[in-house]
């Protein structure tokens, strides 16, 4: 498959249809018709669903799909660096972020290297642990910022001077609220929020003294957000860590854990890997901020 192809592909599926997806790649429908054609005769899957107002994506092609942004993504990300290669430190920098206040030191080294270096530009990518973790091993991004329990067998890695502190996110109505931190006892019959990675992980067993599966979970989640409005609902209480949400002048309180359970806070890249010009430089910025 060439990358033409590919990018002919993805504005079809972008645009599901034919002649508006020809015309934003400047060339003839008939042209582009018999591209999608020739893909699907090369991989032997139906790729499109072809219907009289719009195309759909087969269950393959949504396959591809996503394969072909990963593989289109990852071209022109190299392509970048390398023709930035003997010029003036510029080009693009992607970091995937776990949610955590400790992206604050990552953005203080960031500032310092913008002031250095204004050419250079930054493409965040939010998500849990394990979607930080595929990006980074496909090499999507330069670094990962993990939160909590980590395997780091496979990167370097700076710890950062930052530790996130579990606990509950709570209406201030709730009965829990009016204690000033929360014991394991206290989880007993209580509705919660809790990400999928925490559950998996089992994190907090040694806290809670056994499998934090075992409680009341309601309900799974990979980011904070939208848990934020079922907990203002009085869905439930939401594990999670201290200053994801800010509370102040809402109906929400947050109450830690006691004894307290810590989160750190790592910055990881990939082993026996050769970084970018902006890459290095952000670590070297990075290194004197922490």
């Amino acid at each position: 498959m060439e990358l033409r192809i590919l990018r002919y592909f993805l504005a079809v599926a972008r645009e599901q249809n034919i002649t508006k997806a020809a015309e934003s790649l400047h060339i003839t429908q008939p042209t582009l018709s018999k591209q999608l054609m020739d893909l699907e005769d090369e991989l032997g899957k139906k790729l499109f669903v072809r219907g009289s107002r719009k195309i759909t994506l087969t269950e393959e092609g949504e396959f591809l799909r996503q394969r072909a942004q990963e593989i289109v993504s990852l071209a022109e990300k190299t392509q970048a660096a390398l023709s930035s290669e003997g010029k003036d430190v510029a080009g693009d920098l992607y970091i995937g972020c776990g949610e955590t206040e400790g992206m604050r030191i990552l953005v203080r080294a960031m500032k310092e290297l913008s002031a250095a270096y204004p050419q250079i530009r930054y493409h965040l990518y939010s998500g849990n642990d394990e979607d930080v973790s595929l990006r980074l091993n496909q090499g999507l991004v330069d670094f990962g910022l993990f939160v909590g329990e980590t395997d780091l067998e496979k990167y370097d890695y700076i710890k950062l001077p930052y530790a996130d502190i579990w606990g509950l996110l709570l209406r201030k109505d709730h009965p829990l609220a009016a204690r000033s931190s929360i014991a394991p006892h206290d989880l007993e019959g209580i509705p919660l929020l809790c990400s999928r990675q925490t559950l998996e992980r089992n994190e907090l067993s040694g806290w809670l003294g056994r499998d934090f599966g075992q409680l009341s979970v309601l309900s799974t989640h990979n980011l904070i957000r939208n848990v934020t409005i079922m907990v203002e609902e009085g869905l439930g209480a939401a594990v999670t860590i201290d200053r994801l949400v800010n509370t102040e002048g809402t109906q929400l309180t947050f109450r830690p854990f006691e004894p307290p359970v810590t989160a750190d806070s790592i910055l990881a890249w990939k082993k026996h890997r050769i970084l970018s010009k902006p890459a290095e430089k952000f670590l070297e910025f990075l290194q004197k901020v922490v």
